[in-house]
């Protein structure tokens, strides 16, 4: 096919802020996972879809399946809906005081 570009699992856009390797990344609307460092403004490869353990909000609490967002300003995942972008949902059941939560990220443009 002539206009193919590449699989969209893994992309490469410009670090909105320093990153490390494993932490969200939210640019626009494309959400991922952090594939390597990058200093804010440099590019940075980041994974869209798959199962994560993300550093999550240590108050909240999911069940298994519960869809999960991501707080661009805390830098970590959420229950809170409000004010933030729907990324998956947990694959295990977050508990109160858990510092991460397992997600799965379904690569969908919200």
């Amino acid at each position: 096919m002539k206009n193919y570009i590449q699989k969209g699992g893994v992309l490469s856009v410009v670090a909105p802020y320093a990153v490390t390797s494993g932490q969200g990344v939210l640019v626009g609307a494309l959400f991922g996972i952090a594939a390597n460092n990058a200093a804010q403004g440099a590019p940075v490869e980041i994974v869209r879809r798959d199962v994560f353990d993300i550093s999550a909000v240590s108050a909240d609490t999911a069940a298994q399946g519960a869809k999960i967002y991501w707080d661009n300003t805390g830098r970590k995942v959420t229950t809170t809906a409000t004010n933030n972008t729907l990324v998956g949902c947990v694959t295990e059941a977050k508990a109160n005081g858990d510092t991460t939560a397992r997600v799965l990220l379904d690569g969908v443009i919200r």
